[in-house]
């Protein structure tokens, strides 16, 4: 990702020389190639990254269309304030490109570790939040940025990263794009971990003929909500894959229009847990060490299925309205067979709890019948809804 962003930099300096490049002293074997052709485009401020925000915020407002490039957390975490105050509150024309997100410097410490970048970012009023999951959505995203502008977080990997699109592939700001179609889960994945999740989608039909929906989810603010609430629609569970704390990444993203639309369907986020990572390694280790192999998350998603093959199908509260209603039948024989064919499958505690059967006693009330039939729906229907009832 890194050399693409180099080269899609580069061709961008040399049709507009209004684009600058800012750096906080590092890059060179990619830079200097970049400084030499461009000497009045390129602008190294040294380690500081409090003035590289505020150069670049300044160079923008004064007509220029910046990229400031640096490692992961410091362009972002170090000089917070100066990306609050000086780009975010003035539109300013920045796009903060940090190399190396998640745990991609892993050798080199919890300190280079860019694992809640997007939670910060994210929060940032005015700010576009990009994490392109191969070399090809990190060309086309810069080409969008380009012509979008205001202040945008653009999250890389570090080197090495697959071409996994067809080059050309349709993209836009804002936009999922859905990698490979599917109807029993949707994998949907940010960053570096698209290719992951293609693998894991690979493994899910090898083993258990599972056909995977995998979304690129690239733009992470503003977020796809349409493609959140399609695959909550058309697939039977959500699971999200990311680089980066559990914690105000893509996954509480997704989780938030879920909740906010009342979308039940099964979620479930993959991530790092919200702690330091003070065991030092090379990148795929610290990623396997944390869950975030192929195998490893392969693993969550079939406990995931299994939950959701165990859920029966559900009965229509309106299918039983007669049985209960005007007068009190929830003994008679008929809701009885009922009641039974769709507890027999279920082996939650809702149906086996004798506080939640409405075959108790002959003596229960017709809202307790129906009480208790809604507390079994709620817990144990695929969508986790209650079907309404015509009165």
């Amino acid at each position: 990702m890194r050399n693409a962003f180099f080269d899609t930099v580069t061709e961008l300096a040399e049709r507009d020389p209004s684009v600058m490049l800012v750096v906080g002293d590092l890059g060179f074997k990619q830079v200097y190639a970049f400084a030499e052709r461009f000497p009045k485009q390129y602008l190294n401020v040294g380690v500081a990254e409090q003035n590289l925000a505020g150069i670049a915020a300044g160079l923008a407002l004064s007509g220029r269309r910046v990229f400031a490039y640096s490692i992961g957390n410091f362009p972002t975490f170090r000089c917070l304030e100066q990306v609050r105050n000086d780009i975010c509150y003035h539109r300013a024309n920045v796009t903060i490109a940090a190399v190396g997100g998640g745990l991609a410097y892993g050798a080199l410490g919890m300190s280079h570790h860019a694992t809640e970048d997007l939670a910060v970012m994210r929060a940032l009023p005015n700010m576009t939040v990009v994490a392109p999951g191969d070399p090809v959505e990190v060309e086309a995203a810069i080409r969008a940025i380009a012509v979008a502008g205001g202040p945008t977080y653009l999250r890389l990997g570090r080197v090495g990263e697959r071409r996994l699109h067809a080059d050309g592939h349709g993209f836009a700001l804002g936009k999922a794009s859905v990698f490979r179609s599917g109807r029993d889960l949707t994998l949907m994945s940010t960053g570096g971990m698209l290719e992951t999740a293609i693998q894991v989608a690979d493994r899910l039909a090898a083993d258990l003929r599972v056909r995977a929906r995998v979304v690129s989810m690239h733009t992470i603010k503003p977020l796809d909500t349409e493609a959140v609430l399609m695959a909550a629609r058309e697939t039977k569970a959500i699971v999200t894959i990311e680089e980066h704390s559990v914690i105000g990444g893509l996954g509480s993203a997704v989780a938030e229009v879920l909740a906010e639309s009342a979308a039940a369907v099964p979620f479930k986020r993959i991530g790092l847990p919200s702690a330091f990572v003070s065991t030092a390694g090379s990148h795929e280790f610290l990623k396997a060490r944390f869950g975030l192999s192929a195998h490893a998350i392969c693993l969550t998603v079939e406990t995931l299925l299994r939950v959701v093959r165990a859920r029966p199908i559900a009965f229509r509260l309106s299918g039983l309205r007669n049985t209960i209603e005007p007068s009190n039948r929830s003994s008679t024989p008929r809701f009885r067979t009922r009641w039974r064919a769709a507890t027999s499958s279920c082996g939650s505690s809702c149906a086996t709890s004798s506080a939640s059967s409405p075959n108790t006693s002959a003596s229960a009330s017709p809202s307790a019948s129906r009480a208790a039939i809604t507390h079994f729906i709620c817990r144990c229907s695929p969508r986790g809804s209650v079907p309404a009832t015509r009165s």
